[in-house]
């Protein structure tokens, strides 16, 4: 069980050691992991933010945990040399076209959420998003008008069998919940979202026992602080899925606690914490690590198919926080390590 480690930049080192950590203890035979560099750190000693050794090696692996990427120091270079494009290219490369990320409000962190206890008490939901389409990869550029004035552009666009491999993912998984999956679109203005949803309804046909329903970004974002309870698994575009699960973060509590993985057709996958590299605490040991924890945890169940392990560290984060074990981002004052150590502890 080959796993490579990119840790990447800012706290992405930090929130990775603990998830390392939390693995190891584990003590699964066989598995070995591999660590390489990735992002600003990866530009600065390599001048690339995806090194083509560091591609080999993923490629030659079972899955990926994934830190963080972003620096300010790289701002100023140009957008295919900035940290970010190695996670792009990670998603490119290797075919991750499916990205998960469950949001479940953890017994105890009622008062931590944006939302009334007993609202947010209700969230249990799965964001299934696109990753290999929509503005991110199309074409773009920034153009001069002919009066002289700069115009930036981004190309939306789905093929139909883009968005039926990801309807697919969406329904299988709904199909393991509740049985209630909601396509979000915005088919009211965008003929992408058209052709989206054209296509969700077809392969609907396969699923006779998954209740489909479709909702616009904007009502569906308006829901997720209204109601949140009514979402089983939501299936949407890259944009609007990127924004939404953001959302969601805050409304279980804090964007430290949740995990993502991004699914190829095959096993591979890579597993991140949905939060930044946040520079601004960045080396002082503040950061939460849990979001990468429960990424671990996803990552056996996912790629390795081990989920009486994958279960154990979940149940170990649930009992942490359920003992009031906190982090800044939720109030507390326990560092990095100490929220590792107290996981540990109950695993």
């Amino acid at each position: 069980m080959k796993i490579a480690v990119l840790a990447g930049d800012g706290i992405g080192p930090e929130v990775t050691r603990e998830a390392v950590r939390v693995l190891e203890a584990l003590r699964l035979p066989g598995l070995v992991l591999f660590e390489g560099d990735v992002g600003g750190m990866a530009y600065k000693r390599h001048g690339h933010p995806l090194p083509a050794e560091t591609l080999e090696m993923v490629r030659g692996c079972d899955a990926i945990l994934f830190g963080a990427v972003g620096d300010p120091d790289c701002d100023g270079l140009e957008r295919h040399l900035r940290p970010e494009q190695a996670i792009l290219g990670l998603r490119k490369e290797l075919g991750l076209f499916a990205n998960l990320r469950p949001a479940k409000l953890f017994k105890g962190l009622e008062d931590a959420s944006a939302l009334r206890p007993e609202v947010a008490s209700a969230i249990d939901l799965l964001i299934v998003r696109e990753l290999n389409g929509d503005v991110y990869f199309g074409e773009k550029g920034i153009r001069t008008l002919a009066d002289g004035r700069r115009q930036g552009w981004d190309t939306m666009s789905y093929a139909e069998d883009e968005v039926r491999r990801i309807a697919h993912v969406g329904f299988r998984a709904a199909k393991g919940r509740r049985g209630k999956l909601c396509s979000v679109d915005k088919a009211n203005v965008l003929e992408t979202s058209q052709l989206w949803r054209d296509v969700v309804i077809e392969v609907a046909k396969d699923y006779p026992e998954v209740e489909l329903s479709h909702m616009y970004v904007d009502n569906a974002a308006m829901q997720l602080v209204r109601n949140p309870g009514q979402f089983d698994v939501i299936v949407t575009g890259n944009l609007f899925g990127d924004i939404l699960s953001d959302q969601a973060s805050m409304c279980v509590g804090s964007i430290g606690l949740l995990a993502s993985a991004s699914l190829s057709e095959g096993t591979m996958g890579l597993y991140e914490p949905i939060h930044g590299s946040a520079p601004d605490i960045a080396g002082r040991g503040l950061a939460n690590p849990l979001a990468t924890i429960l990424s671990a945890a996803m990552l056996l169940r996912h790629s390795l198919h081990l989920e009486d392990e994958a279960t154990r560290i979940e149940t170990a984060v649930a009992k942490a926080l359920a003992d009031g074990v906190r982090g800044g981002d939720l109030g507390g004052t326990l560092g990095t390590t100490a929220i590792g150590d107290a996981v540990l502890e109950r695993l």
